[in-house]
């Protein structure tokens, strides 16, 4: 063939492959930790993340309350475990969301071409012309502040970098001796698509969306912090954050410790992909 073809590392190899890559492996440890804490809140958080003790109110960090408390006398350490999990899950929500449509309809119009590829790229330029996160507020606020909304709203916002991409390989990958020898050998329609392109695209769209990752946890962030997100009193990272901001000067633990949490999650978010992008990426071996 006169265009060569890779294809993603097989399970085994692919893994140790992630342990030789200090980036990868050190992101893929540190989100394993965030998933353990927000899967096991229950059993590791010292204190009901909403019980309020007045008269423990702005506590700075002691034997009692490892991370201080916050305005209501709630225990810090505790809603910065519990506030892991609208996080994390936002961040799936999106994810199972987002990365499938932009695929999709990538696939879709870099195959069929013509009528089709305009129609749909069209679509795509249009969703791509608007501010993502100002767009995504506008969502949030006709459809009302809530988790699922929030979370719609960043999918619906954020697919189109994808559509664009898979779009752009699919049509290399059309003109390949690699799909040309499938066809001759009767492989068409559906199983020509996800059985031959599909493994194609999926790891640059991988390498991308772990890259999005952290833009989607400082957006989920966002709306917390503007009230658009989980409904208080739950526990999430923005909105606890929004409001240490008012005590920020005096007791500074209460805004800093969930920014610190925001930080590091998105942090190691980053260094996975970085890691991802050399184990998958074949510019990169």
């Amino acid at each position: 063939m006169s265009e060569a073809v890779q294809l993603p590392p097989g399970g085994s190899v692919f893994f140790q492959r992630v342990l030789r890559s200090p980036a990868a492996a050190t992101g893929c440890l540190v989100v394993i930790v965030i998933l353990g804490l927000a899967l096991f809140a229950p059993w590791i958080a010292p204190y009901d993340p909403n019980l309020q003790e007045t008269a423990n109110r702005l506590m700075p960090p002691n034997s009692a309350h490892w991370l201080g408390t916050d305005g209501f006398g709630r225990d810090i350490l505790s809603r910065i475990i519990y506030g892991a999990r609208p996080t994390l899950l936002l961040v799936l929500v999106v994810v199972l969301l987002m990365a499938p449509l932009g695929i999709l309809v990538g696939i879709l119009a870099g195959f069929f071409g013509g009528i089709t590829e305009r129609v749909l790229m069209r679509l795509t330029d249009i969703v791509m012309s608007f501010p993502r996160l100002l767009l995504a507020f506008a969502f949030v606020a006709i459809m009302g502040p809530g988790l699922i909304n929030g979370a719609l709203a960043l999918a619906l916002t954020s697919w189109p970098a994808y559509a664009r991409q898979a779009r752009v390989e699919t049509a290399a990958l059309r003109r390949s001796d690699y799909l040309a020898a499938a066809e001759m050998v009767g492989i068409r329609g559906t199983r020509l698509l996800w059985g031959h392109i599909l493994p194609l695209v999926l790891p640059s769209a991988i390498i991308r969306l772990a890259l999005d990752l952290s833009g989607i946890i400082l957006a989920a962030a966002g709306l917390g912090f503007l009230g658009l997100g989980v409904r208080p009193p739950t526990a999430e990272w923005g909105s606890m954050v929004s409001e240490g901001t008012q005590v920020i000067f005096d007791q500074w633990w209460v805004a800093a410790v969930p920014g610190i949490a925001i930080l590091i999650t998105s942090f190691a978010f980053n260094l996975l992909a970085d890691g991802l992008r050399d184990i998958l990426d074949p510019r990169h071996d």
